[in-house]
């Protein structure tokens, strides 16, 4: 395991509440056999060594921001095991390791399980109860969670049976299309959600400012929100408009080797 750090100051300035305030992130590399991974993409192979690049540069961009940065070995045998946010929800109190939907992907718990543990109290979902973290957006105290191919209605009832009890509400949101719930829709600060037209006006969604997304740039809406910094995916000029009408720092970053892995950029960490 390979870890690398930079020291951080809490800025009270941000007027951030806490369980949205992140120190830490895990990541892992992506491995040589990245191309052999589950997509739904046609935008043809990854290349490894430039999947590699855009990896270390989003590593970097963590670093940048302060953020005390994990990063784990790749895993050849588990081509998708670099999009880490999948195999468990951390919040202050706990994390919930989960139960990968995707049978070829479940293995990959058994290695990061070992290393959540070193910082938090850590609960293993039941093997009839399926999730990816993928599906699941936390905006503090509230989390949205996706039934979707990867998410089932037995993972959201043990997800949300684990984190009631630390006042978290839970509420389904039932995703049609796209792979993950965060493949349409993302908490960019300031009680804004980006998202696609297809869930614009879900009740679920009701009280919160909206930026709806254009369909030709929906990708562009698995934008990642840290401590009031944003990071979007390069070339998608109109989500980058709409998103500098936050006032908030942005940062844009290459993500096209990922993307033809269903990949984005909250895909690539666990935020903690």
């Amino acid at each position: 395991m390979r870890a690398r750090a930079l020291a951080y100051t809490f800025r009270h300035s941000l007027g951030t509440d806490p369980t949205m305030y992140f120190t830490h992130a895990m990541c892992r590399l992506p491995a040589d056999t990245v191309a052999s991974g589950l997509t739904t993409a046609a935008a043809g192979a990854p290349d490894a060594q430039r999947t590699r690049a855009q990896h270390q540069a989003y590593v970097d961009i963590l670093l940048g921001l302060g953020l005390c940065v994990t990063t784990l070995p790749a895993q050849p045998a588990f081509p998708d095991a670099h999009f880490v946010e999948d195999t468990a929800v951390l919040m202050p109190e706990l994390a919930v390791l989960t139960n990968p939907g995707a049978p070829s992907r479940r293995g990959e718990v058994q290695s990061i399980a070992p290393i959540v543990s070193r910082f938090k109290h850590a609960l293993r979902m039941g093997p009839e109860a399926h999730m990816d973290g993928g599906d699941v957006l936390m905006v503090d105290k509230h989390f949205f969670v996706g039934l979707t191919s990867r998410t089932n209605e037995a993972g959201v009832r043990e997800f949300a049976s684990a984190v009631e009890k630390f006042g978290y509400r839970v509420d389904t949101v039932e995703v049609s299309a796209g792979l993950h719930l965060k493949s349409i829709v993302n908490y960019v600060g300031r009680n804004t959600l980006i998202l696609s037209e297809g869930c614009a006006h879900l009740p679920q969604f009701k009280g919160y400012q909206t930026l709806v997304l254009k369909p030709e740039e929906e990708y562009a809406g698995n934008t990642l929100w840290i401590n009031d910094t944003l990071i979007t995916p390069s070339g998608y000029p109109d989500t980058l408009r709409k998103l500098q009408t936050l006032g908030l720092p942005i940062i844009q970053t290459d993500t096209s080797e990922i993307a033809k892995m269903d990949g984005g950029l909250t895909c690539l960490s666990l935020r903690f």
